[in-house]
C-alpha cells in the first residue's frame, strides 16, 4: 500500500529517516521542511522542550503544518502568544 504525504499529495516514495516522522504520513522533502519551521517555533517562541506545555504548544504547530489542524488566524507564521509563565 502507498502512503501518500499529507503535505505536498505525493506518493511517499522514500520514508525519512527519522523515527519521529512515523507520526504522520510524510515524504523526506516535507519532513526536512518541517524540522526547519520547528527549530525556527521553538526559538521564536523560546520553548524549552523539557516542560510538556511545550511540547504540546510544538505538535500543535506540526498538526497545523500537516494540514491535520485549523490554525487561527496567522498563529503558525507569527507567533504571538507564549506559555502564560513566560516573561
Amino acid at each position: 500500500m502507498t502512503k501518500t504525504c499529507l503535505k505536498c499529495g505525493k506518493s511517499i516514495d522514500e520514508a525519512p529517516e527519522d523515527p519521529a516522522a512515523d507520526k504522520y504520513p510524510s515524504c523526506a522533502a516535507c519532513w526536512k521542511e518541517w524540522t526547519t519551521y520547528a527549530v525556527m517555533v521553538m526559538n521564536e517562541m523560546r520553548l524549552d522542550m523539557s516542560l510538556p506545555e511545550h511540547r504540546k504548544a510544538l505538535r500543535k504547530y506540526e498538526r497545523i503544518f500537516f494540514g491535520l489542524e485549523k490554525s487561527e488566524g496567522e498563529l503558525e507564521k507569527k507567533p504571538e502568544t507564549k506559555p502564560d509563565h513566560m516573561h
